[in-house]
């Protein structure tokens, strides 16, 4: 009988956040917990040698280092962690994919509020019927934003972050402003 590898610490938190990541991708607008807050889980989670990435906030350069990942400008970048946004204007610059490699968009990492802010109306794919959420902390002009950029199957898969919790808004998720 052999016995089976059991993961280490780290490797066991890195799992759980992207099972939490995908479980929100999975079901768009339903906040999961992470195994800690802040952007380090989801980028030990994330990132690898083979990615581009793109920080806002220079703080996080140093995690992103440690897992081999290229630094990258944001219309270059693989992953694009955002921090808290204070402008829409770089959502202009993400890299969308293509109709043949629509997995060529950005992954989206910013940080918002649950619970106020902005009523929003999410429809379609993982979402039963529609859902309704409020988020704040994002920038005037967020959702006009995204809006204008997803021409599915291109766009942005974003994860909205509040300390320990996380939302994930596929492209392929519709969002109304009500």
């Amino acid at each position: 009988m052999s016995a089976m590898p059991q993961p280490n610490m780290s490797e066991a938190r890195a799992n759980a956040t992207f099972d939490a990541l995908l479980w929100t991708l999975s079901r768009p607008g339903l906040p999961r917990s992470l195994p800690e807050p802040g952007e380090a889980p989801i980028i030990e989670a994330l990132l690898d040698r083979e990615c581009r990435v793109h920080a806002a906030e220079p703080t996080l350069i140093p995690a992103i280092m440690r897992t081999g990942a290229e630094i990258a400008e944001i219309d270059r970048a693989d992953h694009v962690f955002l921090g808290a946004m204070t402008a829409a204007a770089d959502l202009a610059h993400l890299a969308l994919g293509s109709d043949l490699y629509p997995d060529d968009g950005a992954t989206v990492v910013v940080r918002a509020r649950f619970g106020d802010g902005q009523r929003l109306r999410l429809t379609g794919p993982g979402v039963d019927g529609m859902l309704t959420l409020d988020v704040g902390g994002l920038p005037e002009g967020f959702w006009q934003a995204r809006a204008e950029r997803m021409r599915y199957p291109m766009g942005f898969d974003l994860f909205l972050i509040e300390a320990d919790r996380v939302v994930g808004i596929p492209r392929s998720t519709q969002v109304e402003v009500l």
